[in-house]
Parts: structure tokens; C-alpha cells; sequence
């Protein structure tokens, strides 16, 4: 006989079996708890299963392989804050580096009235550097030369791999003797207002130089100078053993005029400083010594590592899978009945981590030759087909073209220090697989890998509301750095988290 669960069973079970509250609380819990046993293999599905088809959200998770491989490019434009010069020679090549620089002169400005030849008492040329590679008390001897055949365009574009000899014989040199320069002595340093100092080598010119600058009497505006004078070439002929990060150019002259003052003649010395600033252009020059024997010997290592060479121009390309990764999305976010696409897909997380393995924790007195040589600071993942427009049109990082990582510092499972790069790439697959869709796969069966290069920047940065700082200026980088990395072999991975809506 079926007997209802309600108030009358239980009175009737008290009534007749004698039992006390306590057990037909007991009764009553086991009674629902039965309710809920046959029904909690349909709780996941509940809140869907009053929805409709189009309603239904899909939120998935697959992992995908990539590949790595060393390569490299000739070149890169030169568009550097500061310059390299000297030679380094390293495990990852030997970098030769000089600068060809135009001179910025004082707009409208004119010597005095009185003004000869025999004024000049002296014209020096000064460098300034703010850092160095490799061995700090090796010397090295600098020399400068006139750029006597032609000179730079302000608009145009010059390769870090430009020929020389199409700017400069070499047959003018602007200093008696080479200079001899040490990096650690900073002989000509000048002291700061904080007690610091700033590192500076100070050449004096030759007099068949110092007569004809200072005959240069065009100062009305920078075309007509530029024509006077082309610009210098300054590289160095001797040291293999360092490099100088040099952050600023000038030409200084030294001259007297006189004048009457109050019936009594008076000579006076004055200083004027033509830049190397931003309203000329500099280049710097830069060679690798068999690079490409260097590139193949880091190619067979790439099973297990890949390198990042700055300025050797020697990437790294991540090949992702596109065509996997949107054949199992998609069909995913499918009808299985119809075979039509009933989501539109969004990526959630699809983080690329890159790990470092050359990063130097140890005292500076530890260090070794090649340890000098540390990865970059910043680094951009950028799609290989954007990679000379990008620069040529300055662009600055976006989640369609190109991601930001910075060297960030992390600790392992068993508390030891790593350090990596970061991607997160939701936002630029989620694009990829809206622009394939809307094609109908074009894209996707034309391309069905994904080339992204890891490339070494510089990057400018201004401070915006709440103290954040905003990325300004991206230039790929034309200081000494060497990142050496795990290979998609060695553990790296795309984990990807995603949904349909």
C-alpha cells in the first residue's frame, strides 16, 4: 500500500510504534536525502536543461604543442637612444660597432663680426658613455673620420648594416692619433651634482680640421649646414675586449673675439656645442663576424634551447599550430546534430610563458666573460609578417600584432629563483579564430601555422593617473644582450581556456 509522506504517516507511526521525535526527525531526513540521491547525477545539467540551444554557454579547456627554432635577419633599422662602439668578442660571436653621425649646428647663429680662422683655439670632440661590455680595463683606440661623400636624409631609413664606404673614404681623419681609451680609468669624467660621474673620452682635432669647421660660416639653417659639413664616422682600430654604450655626441669650439668696451679693447672666450641630438640623424654600424656559422651552431642546439641575440639580430620563431587550434575550437562550439556553428568563440586564458635560463644572480666579483652578457629586459612576441612594418611605422604593442613581456623574477617548486617571459595571447586568438570564421577558414587552410618571433626592444615609457606608467616607444634593441631560452621541446606549452556564446 502506498503511503503518502505527510503529516498523517507520521502521527500514525508515533501512534501506533511508539516513537519518539528524535527518530521520526531521522525518518523524515532519510526520506529526503533519497530525493536528492536519485536526482544529483542531473544538478550539472539542470541550469542548462531550461535553456535553449542558443543559450547554452560552452566553457572548454585544451592544450595545444608548439615548436621553436633559431633565425635571423641582416639588419635591423638603426633608431637606437644610444650607440655602440668597440669590439666584443663573445661565445655568441664578435660584435664590431662605429657610428656615423650628423652634427645638429645653432640655428641663426653667427660669429662675431671680427671673427677669423686664427679665433679657433681649439676644437674637441666629446663622447659620452654610460656604460660598457666586457672587459672595463682593456683599451681600445677610437679614431673619427670626415663623411666626405655623402650624407643622411632626416626622413629616410638606414640598416644597422649600411656600407661605410658609400659615406666615407677614411682618408680624412680629424684627430692627430687614435685615442686610447679605458673604460674603467674615465680620465676626462666630469662630476656631477650628486657626486656621481659621468664617464666621457675628450679628443682634440687636428689643425687641418680645426681650420676648415671653423671656416664653416652657414649656420642659417641645418640643410645648408649639412651640406657644408656631412657628418663624422667615429670607430675604433685597436681592443677586442670592450664595448661602450655611448649616450651622447658633441663638437665643441673654442674661440676669442674682442671688442670695445668704454674706449678699452676686450678679448673674450667663448664655447659653442654642436649635438649629435635628435634633430640629426646617427647610425650605428654594426658587425657580426661569422654570424652565419654562429646561427647553425645555435640551430642544433634547439632541441633542448633557443637564443635571442641582440643587436646580432638573431631571434627566436614560435610556430603555432592556428589550424589545430581553430579546427578543435570550432568544432567545439558546433551543433552535433546539424554540424552548424551555433557559438561564437572566445578565448579566455591562453598564456605563453617563456623560460630563461641564463639570468646571473651571483656578485659582480663572480661573474665570468660571458656573463657580462645577460638577457633582455624586455622582449616582444611579435607575428613575423608585421615585423619590418611595425618599426618602420613606430607602432607601439597591440593584442592583434605584437605583446609586451618583461623579464620577471619567480620562484620554482623547491624555492630556487626563475625567471621568464609572459604572454597572455586570449585576446589575439580570439581575433585570429573571428577573422577565420568570418572568412570561412580562408585564412586558416592557406596558414595553418601561426609564426611569431620573440625579438629583444627598448622601450619608452611616461607616467600617466595613478602613478602608471604607459609604453611610449618600442625600437628594437641595439645594446649587448643574449637570451638564451627553453625550447617548445623543453616544456613550453599553449594552455588554452575558452567559451561559447
Amino acid at each position: 500500500m502506498h503511503v503518502p509522506v505527510n503529516g498523517s504517516f507520521i502521527k500514525h507511526c508515533c501512534n501506533k510504534r511508539g516513537m519518539s521525535k528524535r527518530t521520526v526527525f531521522i525518518v523524515f531526513l532519510a526520506a529526503i536525502m533519497g530525493l536528492w540521491t536519485g536526482c544529483k547525477d542531473d544538478v550539472a545539467t539542470t541550469g542548462q536543461s531550461v535553456l535553449d540551444a542558443d543559450d547554452k554557454i560552452f566553457v572548454l579547456a585544451d592544450t595545444f604543442n608548439i615548436s621553436s627554432v633559431v633565425d635571423s635577419c641582416d639588419a635591423i633599422i638603426s633608431q637606437a637612444d644610444s650607440f655602440l662602439l668597440g669590439e666584443i668578442e663573445t661565445d655568441y660571436g664578435t660584435l664590431r660597432a662605429s657610428i656615423l653621425t650628423q652634427l645638429a649646428c645653432p640655428e641663426g647663429y653667427s660669429y662675431p663680426a671680427d671673427f677669423a680662422v686664427d679665433s679657433v683655439d681649439s676644437i674637441c670632440l666629446f663622447m659620452y658613455y654610460s656604460s660598457w661590455e666586457g672587459d672595463p680595463n682593456s683599451p681600445i683606440a677610437v679614431n673619427a673620420y670626415l663623411m666626405d661623400k655623402q650624407t643622411f636624409q632626416y626622413s629616410g631609413t638606414y640598416p644597422t648594416d649600411l656600407n661605410i664606404s658609400d659615406y666615407c673614404s677614411r682618408e680624412k681623419s680629424i684627430l692627430t692619433n687614435h685615442r686610447i681609451v679605458i673604460a674603467s680609468e674615465k680620465l676626462d669624467s666630469i662630476q656631477n651634482n650628486d657626486g656621481t660621474y659621468s664617464p666621457m673620452v675628450r679628443m682634440r682635432v687636428n689643425d687641418d680640421f680645426m681650420q676648415e669647421f671653423a671656416s664653416i660660416r652657414s649656420f642659417t639653417d641645418q640643410k645648408t649646414f649639412n651640406e657644408a659639413f656631412k657628418g663624422l664616422l667615429i670607430e675604433t682600430s685597436f681592443g677586442s675586449s670592450t664595448i661602450l654604450n655611448i649616450s651622447d655626441i658633441a663638437l665643441g669650439v673654442y674661440y676669442r673675439f674682442g671688442y670695445n668696451k668704454a674706449g678699452r679693447d676686450t678679448v673674450v672666450h667663448d664655447f659653442k656645442a654642436f649635438y649629435a641630438n635628435s634633430e640629426v640623424r646617427t647610425v650605428n654600424h654594426l658587425y657580426y663576424e661569422d654570424k652565419k656559422e654562429l646561427v647553425e651552431k645555435l640551430q642544433n642546439d634547439s632541441d633542448t634551447y633557443n637564443y635571442i641575440i641582440a643587436p646580432a639580430c638573431v631571434y627566436t620563431r614560435l610556430q603555432f599550430p592556428l589550424k589545430e587550434i581553430a579546427d578543435t575550437i570550432i568544432q567545439n562550439m558546433r551543433d552535433p546534430l546539424t554540424g552548424d556553428t551555433v557559438k561564437w568563440p572566445y578565448v579566455n586564458k591562453a598564456e605563453v610563458r617563456v623560460s630563461v635560463e641564463n639570468k646571473f644572480t651571483g656578485s659582480s666579483s663572480e661573474k665570468t666573460y660571458n656573463d657580462w652578457i645577460q638577457p633582455a629586459s624586455n622582449m616582444l612576441l611579435i607575428r613575423e609578417e608585421s615585423l619590418e612594418r611595425f618599426f618602420l611605422n613606430r607602432e607601439l604593442p597591440s593584442d592583434t600584432c605584437a605583446l609586451l613581456g618583461t623579464l620577471t623574477q619567480g620562484v620554482d617548486s623547491v624555492g630556487d629563483a626563475i625567471y621568464y617571459y609572459s604572454y597572455d595571447m586570449s585576446d589575439f586568438l580570439t581575433d585570429r579564430l573571428h577573422k577565420i570564421l568570418r572568412e570561412k577558414l580562408y585564412e586558416v587552410n592557406n596558414n595553418p601555422t601561426l609564426n611569431m618571433l620573440l625579438v629583444p626592444v627598448t622601450i619608452g615609457t611616461s607616467t600617466v593617473s595613478n602613478s602608471a606608467t604607459a609604453v611610449t616607444s618600442v625600437r628594437q634593441q641595439q645594446t649587448v644582450s643574449a637570451t638564451k631560452i627553453r625550447s617548445a621541446k623543453n616544456g613550453m606549452k599553449l594552455e588554452i581556456v575558452y567559451s561559447g556564446f
